[in-house]
């Protein structure tokens, strides 16, 4: 157990309550007591890379909270606790029990985020922040991680050089413009120096000596530029504060990078910064005008921010003038209000090129909520009530998933696997099968989520089909699914145009091609093109219309029954089916193309030669036949008993397992002995699909099989298929 009336504990816990005291407009001081010797006993065994106690570390994040993000008592509680759900034996519904839910959501938030970036590479890392964004609820996680991450780049030294540089350009790249998207400037500047002397130090130390050495220099030159000014600002009744700006290092490093100039040519390394205490923006352009009075501008180099802030609401005034000695000074002016914003935080007025759904309205909502929070701290009421109304739903509309090496891959919301196999590669899409999704195998149907790690499960032997274009989300999954579909159409016209070609050969037949034109167009087809598609997908029976061709032109030869002579035979009283409600023994055959049974609707359509062709009323052959000639069709019905067994075909797919073969035959043949034709099953990757023909009374019957293989566990899907 750890000694709570330690001396050395006594004082850090009085400190930070005191800090609280100082900054928060309430305290539960027991809640936080509570959380540091909660915190403190989880982490006593545990020590950090610079041998200190383990504890010192949340402590830290917890008084950098309170100090920089003076939100609330549960949210310096939370940066107490924030480590440990991850590195200790306590978890989340051990906190929630002990702290409440919100607290227990806060840390939960927080190690997700931590985990979010292990053992990932830095590919993009504004979808990170992006994602960050899309996956945090309350904004209080974002708040513990930046103290987090602010701790851990102070105590950077301890840790190996590997480590350092990988912290350091995640911080570079990710935290510190969040940061700056939050408004929070001196958090974003001093995570810039931090990651900077890591990732360059002799850079680093190089500008550090610079400014340095000439600090003393830098301090009278701004004396003598800002006696005259002060002067003017007093003559003219303003309230004001006048400082030297501090400059930050990896500022001063990047403009010299970004405009090729040494470090005694940049402008900025000479900078002051008048702060005025008014409500009244009017009175920066008084002092501006008394800066011009005294001093030279430099052309292109005057800036109003005022007017027309930043997309984060940052507010002021920019100019460079040239001083003493032909210096370049650059000056900023803004009111006193306004540099707290830019300080602070209430830059949470942004927008990335890439979004456009956040309305204006929801844009100022946030505004008025970060000032809120950060600026009337004693509104204990209002803050309440923001911290309940308010969350980071900013990005709805896209979600960010990994690869399986940890890439980030932007979709929009409710795609599915086959969108993220396109935006993978185009032939990854093209042959997926099926995937995993953070290790489990799912339909390529399935909604992928924010944090989602998707792995595409392919086969050679897979090709897009019409059902994808009903799920997929994105442009270049949906055009490069119709581009297939197009090319496999073409293939299929081919294949008509080779089946016509042969059996005209074989019966001896000459069509030109406005013949065939003639032909197609009688035949209720818009042009060859399509004439060809339907003999390749079937739809026409190429031996009976080139039949009825051949014979209409030997009709002296063989004289064809006439058609009203022949659809009255169809209404004598014989026979198997009912025809107009009469059974009939005129020929009859069921088509293939969709394989009726006793209980579908039916319809027959008379043919030459092979009688009655008796049709499910849906089959689409069957529409295009009637299209053609209406007065060939036929009213034809099931008799109320019939004992005869019809052939049904289904479509079986699903995640294998042993025994599946088995378990599906069992299902089928236990149902009222019902025969099976043929089954097969192939397997790819976990996965099945297949099909079974059996025999069958009616449609019930098989709708009863269906039924019982859909409740089969690990089947997706089962379905009746038509065709021979």
């Amino acid at each position: 157990m750890v000694d709570f009336n330690n001396p050395k504990y006594i004082k850090m816990l009085e400190d930070l309550l005191s800090a609280c005291r100082m900054n928060l407009p309430k305290t539960d001081e027991s809640l936080i007591r509570k959380a540091f010797e909660f915190a403190l006993e989880a982490h006593k065994d545990d020590l950090r890379a610079s041998g200190e106690p383990y504890f010192t570390h949340p402590y830290d994040v917890a008084m950098i909270t309170v100090q920089e993000f003076p939100l609330d008592d549960l949210t310096v509680v939370s940066s107490l606790l924030h480590d440990v759900a991850e590195d200790t034996e306590f978890n989340i519904e051990l906190l929630a029990k002990e702290f409440g839910k919100e607290v227990a959501e806060i840390v939960d938030g927080v190690t997700k985020i931590s985990g979010l970036f292990r053992g990932q590479e830095i590919t993009k890392a504004e979808n990170y922040r992006k994602m960050l964004l899309s996956m945090v609820k309350d904004v209080r996680v974002i708040l513990v991680k930046f103290s987090d991450r602010l701790h851990n780049m102070r105590t950077l030294e301890h840790l190996n050089p590997d480590k350092q540089r990988r912290i350091a350009q995640e911080t570079l790249e990710i935290y510190a413009p969040f940061a700056h998207r939050f408004g929070l400037g001196k958090v974003k500047w001093e995570l810039e120096d931090l990651a900077f002397k890591y990732l360059n130090k002799e850079a680093y130390e190089e500008l550090a000596r610079k400014i340095k050495n000439k600090r003393k220099e830098r301090e009278s030159y701004i004396k003598q530029f800002i006696d005259p000014i002060i002067t003017k600002l007093e003559e003219n009744n303003l309230k004001f504060e006048i400082s030297g700006r501090p400059k930050h290092l990896y500022s001063i490093y990047k403009k010299m990078i970004t405009r090729n100039r040494p470090f005694e040519e940049i402008y900025d390394l000479f900078a002051i910064r008048i702060i005025l205490d008014t409500e009244n923006n009017t009175d920066c352009y008084t002092a501006l005008g008394v800066v011009n009075q005294i001093y030279n501008t430099v052309p292109d180099r005057f800036k109003d921010y005022i007017s027309i802030p930043k997309t984060n609401n940052y507010q002021s005034i920019h100019t460079t003038v040239i001083g003493p000695d032909g210096k370049p000074v650059e000056v900023q002016i803004r009111t006193k209000k306004m540099h707290e914003v830019s300080e602070r935080g209430v830059a949470a007025h942004w927008k990335y090129k890439e979004d456009k759904t956040a309305s204006d309205k929801e844009i100022d909502n946030w505004v008025n909520w970060i000032r809120d929070i950060f600026e009337n701290v004693s509104k204990d009421d209002v803050r309440k009530e923001l911290l309940e109304s308010f969350k980071l739903n900013l990005f709805q509309d896209e979600i960010y998933v990994f690869t399986p090496k940890g890439e980030v891959r932007r979709l929009p919301i409710n795609s599915s696997p086959v969108d993220f196999a396109f935006e993978i590669h185009t032939k990854l899409g093209f042959h997926c099968i099926g995937a995993k999704i953070n290790g489990r195998i799912v339909p390529l149907d399935t909604a992928l989520h924010s944090g989602d790690q998707v792995e595409i499960i392919s086969s050679k032997n897979q090709h897009p089909n019409k059902n994808w274009l009903k799920f997929v989300k994105t442009h270049k999954a949906r055009s490069a699914i119709r581009k297939w579909l197009n090319k496999e159409e073409e293939q299929i016209v081919d294949s008509g145009k080779e089946i016509w070609d042969k059996k005209v050969k074989k019966m001896k037949l000459t069509f030109d091609q406005n013949d065939i034109i003639k032909f197609a167009v009688s035949l209720k087809y818009d042009n060859p093109r399509e004439f060809f598609k339907a003999i390749g997908s079937g739809k026409i029976n190429v031996d009976e219309i080139l039949t009825a061709t051949k014979d209409k032109e030997q009709k002296d030869k063989t004289p064809m029954l006439e058609f009203e002579n022949f659809a009255n035979m169809t209404r004598s009283n014989i026979g198997g089916v009912l025809v107009e409600g009469k059974e009939t023994r005129i020929m009859y055959s069921y088509a293939k193309c969709c394989n009726p049974i006793p209980g579908d609707p039916v319809i027959g359509y008379i043919t030459v030669g092979d009688g009655i062709k008796i049709h499910r009323k849906t089959c689409s052959n069957l529409l295009n036949l009637a299209d053609k000639d209406s007065q060939k069709l036929v009213q034809v019905f099931w008799p109320e008993a019939e004992d005869s067994l019809f052939v049904a075909g289904l479509t079986i797919t699903g995640e294998d397992s042993p025994g599946l073969l088995n378990e599906i035959s069992h299902i089928i043949v236990s149902y009222q002995n019902t025969n099976i034709k043929s089954i097969n099953i192939t397997t790819n990757d976990s996965l099945f699909e297949g099909s079974v023909t059996l025999y069958v009374r009616n449609l019930e019957h098989l709708n009863r099989i269906i039924e019982r293989l859909k409740k089969v566990r690990g089947v997706y899907h089962v379905e009746r298929f038509e065709g021979n």
